[in-house]
């Protein structure tokens, strides 16, 4: 059984900059994330995708800042459990909890830290009738590894962000791509709508508006997907891929069964210190609701911060936390005698 201090459900922004602010205290982390690496929808969702509110920073890639955010945690040793969904928890004569995942790893910390994002994830799907027929046969949801797409003819539907940054990506990638969107007006940044247009003057894309995918077709694998025009009617397209990016639909999944109250698929928390209604469990960044809340990975940040607060004067009722700025010891001082978790 994996021990830690703090168990964090949730390794994307919020959940990694907690490490830092739970390291200058010299509290142990371990994070878990249903995602097979860390990021959460910022490694996972968009990657190039530029961000304009993170403090010293006019704009970063969400990958960029994914990557900023691992080495600044490094001092720290956190553990990672990737590729498992939080399942149930159980609270021990001690107090603590042991956290079982889906295939079966328990984890026993005495605060467990929910910062899952908006909860579990499952991809819109459109509404074409043999489309499950040719999941992971030509037909996906998420791009997980652009190099899966080298050199193969490619067909995304979508008018958000994802949709356009990664056609605008796979451009480098892929032999052939090609943009469906039912609406000739785009929902994402004005700089992507203008980037996947040059494109498509260039002839480097496809850009076909007010139409969208009706079929799909292939023997075994897909060959073939079948486009409708709003004005014009059906015509077919080649294809060896066909990813629709039409978002995806946030559950809780097994944490709304754990006894947390709930309100409108959020976790409500006291804003002293984003604790829950069970003591020993808080809820921070985007998963959490309270009054004047605001979806901003910067408030997540500030969330994490005073939650550790709390969280240390749990873990160690009889000690008197002093609080320091890095900027006198700097983070060598803090991590010193901070035992590896693994």
């Amino acid at each position: 059984m994996i021990k830690t201090d703090i168990l964090i459900i949730g390794a994307g922004p919020c959940g990694l900059f907690t490490v830092f602010e739970a390291g200058l205290l010299k509290l142990r982390c371990h994070l878990i994330d249903a995602l097979p690496q860390p990021g959460g929808q910022l490694t996972e969702i968009y990657p190039k995708k530029p961000i304009y509110d993170i403090p010293g920073f006019p704009d970063i890639l969400a990958g960029d800042l994914v990557k900023n955010l691992m080495k600044q945690i490094e001092p720290f040793n956190p553990g990672f459990t990737l590729g498992e969904r939080a399942e149930s928890i159980e609270r021990l004569a001690d107090d603590s909890f042991v956290l079982t995942t889906n295939k079966g790893t328990k984890i026993n910390a005495p605060v467990i830290t929910i910062a899952a994002g908006l909860g579990c994830f499952e991809p819109r799907k459109p509404p074409i009738e043999n489309l499950a027929r040719f999941e992971d046969k030509g037909v996906e949801y998420i791009i997980k590894d652009p190099e899966f797409y080298r050199d193969k003819r490619v067909v995304l539907a979508g008018g958000g962000d994802s949709a356009l940054d990664w056609t605008i990506f796979l451009t480098e990638v892929a032999s052939e791509v090609t943009l469906v969107h039912r609406r000739q007006s785009f929902r994402g940044a004005l700089d992507s709508v203008e980037k996947v247009h040059d494109l498509a003057k260039s002839g480097r894309i496809k850009l076909l508006t007010d139409v969208q995918a009706v079929g799909l077709n292939g023997n075994g694998k897909l060959n073939e997907v079948l486009l409708k025009h709003k004005t014009e009617g059906e015509f077919r397209k080649s294809t060896d891929h066909f990813i629709p990016l039409f978002g995806l639909s946030p559950k809780l999944g097994p944490m709304a069964d754990w006894g947390l109250n709930i309100t409108k698929n959020a976790i409500d928390v006291d804003t002293l210190d984003y604790s829950t209604n069970i003591p020993g469990i808080y809820a921070i960044g985007d998963i959490n609701n309270y009054p004047g809340k605001l979806k901003l990975i910067l408030c997540g940040f500030h969330e994490g911060t005073i939650m550790v607060q709390s969280a240390f004067k749990r873990i160690y009722p009889d000690k008197k936390l002093s609080f320091k700025y890095t900027t006198v010891n700097g983070v060598e001082g803090f991590k010193e005698d901070v035992p590896v978790v693994g």
